[in-house]
């Protein structure tokens, strides 16, 4: 479903690439997380330049609700710190840039934990989807080690399970340099390859990506329930996914406000 006014399809190969990683399939090799995902609902939310606008946002955010869909993955990011220097850019003084992106970070803060309280409301008429977001790629590490910008959002949003990026370093993890920090969660994120338009396969990195590896374990814990005789919800997937995190396979010296919990970890 178009919600960008662009028109369905995807002109700019992010929404592609993100959707192979959550499905998973063998295609000369295998890309992705959750093979048996049989049905899935792609709201388009952005143009094909790469930006939207947060009504764009809130009426694909709507229209997943209204589809009764069970896992929303949002590999997208509201990017204060760009606001900020593309207004001071265009000669606008630094404390007006500062407080108009403030103003506009508030309003949509405001509305996404709205609609989160309004899906936990319909959690009793059986509408439980459990929301997973990218933490955002502002920070700079491999400038200062202490260069960390914080989860962005929607995933700053109350209940929303975020997703930091991580890397390979030998046999353990270690952060992306330019994912956020205060993630609930991380999941690989760098040089992560998967499907694009129009076939064959790419190369992308972004917390994006690891949005789109978390969504796809959530979908395996989902079927995972099922198969124990257990009705799966926002409170006991969120349960499984926060305690089976793994949080002993870092580099020395990784600071826990950046892994959240951990690895997210199928069952």
């Amino acid at each position: 479903m178009d919600f960008s006014g662009a028109g369905n399809g995807d002109g700019h190969g992010h929404g592609t690439h993100c959707a192979g990683t959550v499905f998973g399939r063998d295609v000369g090799q295998r890309i992705g997380v959750a093979r048996r995902v049989n049905e899935a609902r792609i709201g388009k939310i952005f143009g094909d330049d790469g930006k939207g606008q947060s009504d764009m946002m809130f009426h694909g955010l709507k229209w997943a609700v209204e589809q009764r869909v069970d896992v929303i993955a949002l590999s997208l990011g509201f990017d204060f710190p760009g606001m900020v220097a593309q207004m001071m850019g265009e000669g606008w003084p630094a404390d007006l840039s500062t407080s108009i992106a403030l103003e506009a970070y508030g309003a949509n803060l405001r509305m996404l934990d709205a609609m989160m309280a309004l899906m936990k409301l319909q959690a009793d008429s059986g509408v439980s989807p459990i929301v997973v977001a990218a933490a955002g790629n502002e920070s700079r590490r491999q400038i200062n080690a202490q260069y960390r910008i914080a989860t962005t959002l929607p995933a700053a949003a109350v209940d929303v399970i975020s997703v930091a990026a991580v890397q390979r370093a030998g046999e353990k993890f270690a952060m992306a340099s330019f994912s956020n920090t205060l993630a609930t969660v991380v999941a690989p994120g760098v040089d992560v390859i998967s499907a694009w338009p129009g076939g064959g396969l790419h190369t992308l990195s972004g917390t994006s990506t690891a949005c789109a590896h978390a969504a796809g374990v959530v979908a395996l814990w989902h079927e995972h329930l099922q198969r124990s005789g257990i009705h799966p919800n926002t409170g006991n997937l969120t349960t499984r996914i926060l305690y089976s995190a793994q949080n002993d396979i870092f580099v020395p010296d990784t600071k826990l406000v950046d892994i959240g919990k951990g690895l997210i970890s199928a069952p």
